[in-house]
């Protein structure tokens, strides 16, 4: 028999919310994050808006804000979710170090634009850019510790260090995949023995002129600049595009005999892992939802169970006109007759895309809807889309005792990561 895998710690640091509990009753009350901009100066961008972590320091979670105000902001995210989800678990006095490992889906920090530009306008002629003189001035403006600092792997280097996981160690970034993947492979880590428990998930931070420029450029992002609130509205037929957001979250997963033998508390099982490619375009998910159906199949199929007893989806849910038609079109495709009375939301209408981030954000949501009953809404959703036509639990949240859910993630690049997580029973 294989060994079983539970969460025994959450923690999260979330434009919703910047730990679990108010997270939570954010989503149930169908609140929204989005705003305007702050990070920067966006009045003349096309995209104004977003959904920033604000109010936020690492001294919120007992962190010398000294030693981590220097460091990237995804790995700020990532190290205070971390910290409540290690604090959450009580695994420290009960693991060795080289039994404990860390693997993470984060994306890169913060990019620094202004000594970019800078460097452009230094090595501008009237020819046009002189090379030579390009490198010079990044020579002479880079902060080699600041590029170093915005890397992805700097994240779990960082927790690592904190706790002395002295186990595996890894970072994917799948794009908006990239957390879940992690805890999948966190799984397998656990089921094949070679650690007791693991830290994982993901933090990231697009939230800058460079990120939301590229989206921009794919016409990706949503310009309902002055609804800010009413911008995500996934599944909707006026939906425009997403809403950026940014964050951290992290979970405790631990092999289930080492969890009971330690007496832990245990939010949920996670039963099942499926990850697949389109093998289509970089930017479009496949029209026929292929690599989205196969996933779900494997999730399910790996987690033994049939779509019969799937109580819940969390979708992927974007916002774009191509991610929530083709999605709808997979779970139809998998769930046949019975996709008409499987409830489905997509969260990121009250919190936008936290890209790197967004699935073990999502992970927490379903594992909090396991334990409390009551299935998070899909907000905005005004106008029904008739290529989407599954039930999105619309603006409300609804009571409805689960035993299982299943999350979707499907990233840029084609990659779709799925994971089904079930009530822990004995």
């Amino acid at each position: 028999m294989r060994k079983r895998v539970v969460v025994t710690g959450i923690g999260c640091v979330t434009p919703l919310g910047t730990d679990t509990d108010t997270l939570w009753d954010n989503l149930i009350h169908g609140r929204s994050s989005v705003r305007k901009i702050t990070l920067f100066d966006a009045t003349n961008f096309p995209t104004q808006i977003a959904s920033e972590v604000h109010g936020w320091s690492p001294a919120n979670c007992g962190l010398d804000p000294e030693e981590w105000n220097g460091r990237g902001r995804h790995t700020r995210f990532a190290v205070g979710a971390a910290k409540q989800a290690v604090d959450d678990s009580g695994i420290l006095n009960h693991v060795a170090p080289e039994r404990l490992g860390v693997y993470l889906g984060c994306g890169e920090g913060h990019q620094d634009f202004m000594t970019f530009t800078n460097m452009m306008v230094a090595a501008l002629t009237e020819d046009g850019l002189d090379m030579d003189s390009f490198i010079r001035a990044g020579l002479a403006q880079l902060d080699p510790m600041e590029e170093l600092e915005q890397e992805p792997n700097m994240p779990p280097a960082y927790v690592a260090a904190m706790f002395d996981a002295q186990g595996p160690n890894a970072n994917c970034l799948t794009a908006c995949a990239a957390s879940s993947q992690a805890i999948g492979e966190a799984v397998e880590i656990l089921r094949d023995g070679d650690a007791d428990a693991m830290i994982a998930g993901g933090s990231h931070s697009m939230i800058h002129p460079f990120g939301v420029t590229g989206f921009n450029l794919l016409t990706a992002l949503s310009i309902r600049n002055d609804e800010p609130e009413r911008a995500s509205r996934p599944f909707d037929l006026h939906r425009d595009g997403f809403v950026i957001g940014e964050g951290g979250s992290m979970i405790v997963l631990e092999e289930l005999e080492h969890a009971k033998a330690r007496g832990a508390n245990i939010y949920g099982e996670i039963l099942g892992y499926g990850t697949t490619a389109d093998a289509f375009r970089i930017t479009d998910t496949h029209p026929e939802g292929r690599g989205a159906i196969r996933c779900i199949q494997m999730a399910l199929a790996d987690a033994g169970v049939n779509t019969d007893q799937i109580d819940y989806i969390n979708a992927h849910g974007t916002s774009t006109s191509v991610n929530d038609k083709v999605e709808s079109l997979a779970i139809r495709h998998v769930f046949g007759a019975g996709a008409d009375t499987v409830p489905v939301s997509s969260t990121k209408s009250m919190m936008g895309h936290l890209i790197a981030a967004a699935g073990a954000t999502e992970l927490i949501i379903c594992l909090l809807t396991l334990r409390n009953g009551i299935l998070p809404p899909t907000i905005n959703y005004e106008t029904p889309d008739p290529d989407c036509d599954l039930d999105y639990i619309p603006n409300r949240a609804r009571e409805k005792n689960c035993r299982i859910a299943l999350n979707n993630s499907f990233g840029f690049g084609g990659q779709n990561i799925c994971l089904v997580v079930g009530k822990y029973t004995h």
